[in-house]
């Protein structure tokens, strides 16, 4: 078996040197082959995940080495296809490899040690996965809109400049998001899922918000968490919508917002939804982002697409 790994060299973790020198070591025992491709620009790791689908199709798993963006861009390269991804997590807030190991507490030696590139005993399983579709392009973690898009914009630039803060750069970012207006517009045609499994609409036009978060996983922006219960391969997505709040009703929201402890608030509504359509109330570009990514769509068409990806798991 072929083992793409695909670098970002700007990511968070400072031991990649150290990790992949032991690798290397580890792979020169043993049939299996490494390879390395270092990211240089936005759309890199899509690129590399699409070549290596044409030139080595099942018989390769492309390694994601980075962060969440890496991950996104690989998710998109591979979507529909029989390459499986592997996610090494280097990066700062790691939010979808927090979904799939189980913790918000991550140590990627325990997980390259799990995967066997330590001892070359490599095992994993591969299982299918979801993906949201939004207007053609592949979601993977959390599509979000509004306060939460302010964050991560804010948290992103602090992680740049001071990368030694590491994901309290997303904590420190919500601070001058609190003190600006927290109320925001857009309309919404959601097509939703009740306990019982009865379809139901929200539409609004326009809907006054404080954030969106749709969810195909369950943790994003540093490890807040909108959707604990969420399942990356039951077809549906979750969804928690929280209503207009003012500055002194957001501090006993947070924590509660970060431990995934939102059910019955009363200021936010949770659900599950498997399709739907967000547009702005005025044109201009929404004011949302995909898996920490921000988008300049004005419209956005979603959709859950069952099985769309296949990942490696940890052998229990």
């Amino acid at each position: 078996m072929k083992y793409i790994f695909v670098v970002n060299p700007i990511a968070g973790n400072d031991d990649k040197e150290k990790l992949f020198s032991r690798m290397k070591s580890t792979f020169r025992l043993i049939e299996d082959e490494m390879v390395i491709e270092e990211t240089k620009c936005k759309g890199d790791a899509e690129n590399i995940a699409r070549r290596y689908v044409q030139e080595c199709g099942k018989e390769c798993v492309i390694v994601s080495c980075g962060g969440d963006g890496t991950v996104h861009e690989i998710a998109n390269g591979l979507a529909h296809t029989d390459t499986p991804m592997m996610v090494l997590p280097l990066g700062t807030g790691n939010d979808f490899a927090k979904k799939i190991y189980g913790t918000k507490k991550i140590n990627v030696e325990n997980v390259i040690k799990a995967f066997g590139f330590y001892n070359g005993k490599i095992k994993y399983d591969v299982k299918p996965i979801d993906l949201i579709d939004y207007n053609g392009e592949k979601c993977i973690n959390v599509m979000s809109y509004g306060l939460d898009t302010k964050v991560e914009i804010i948290g992103k630039n602090l992680a740049e400049k001071a990368p030694f803060i590491g994901h309290q750069a997303y904590n420190i970012a919500i601070l001058p998001v609190l003190f600006g207006s927290m109320k925001y517009q857009v309309n919404v045609d959601l097509n939703c899922i009740d306990k019982d499994g009865n379809e139901y609409k929200i539409h609004e036009e326009p809907l006054d918000y404080t954030l969106l978060a749709i969810c195909n996983a369950s943790y994003y922006g540093g490890g807040f968490c909108p959707a604990p219960n969420s399942k990356l391969d039951d077809g549906i997505l979750d969804f928690a919508l929280c209503h207009p709040i003012k500055l002194f009703e957001a501090p006993p929201l947070i924590p509660k917002y970060s431990a995934g402890k939102i059910e019955g608030l009363k200021k936010i509504d949770t659900g599950r939804m498997t399709s739907g359509r967000i547009w702005s109330t005025d044109g201009s570009p929404l004011l949302g982002n995909c898996d920490g990514e921000n988008f300049d769509y004005s419209e956005v068409n979603f959709k859950v697409e069952r099985n769309a990806l296949k990942i490696c798991f940890i052998k229990v």
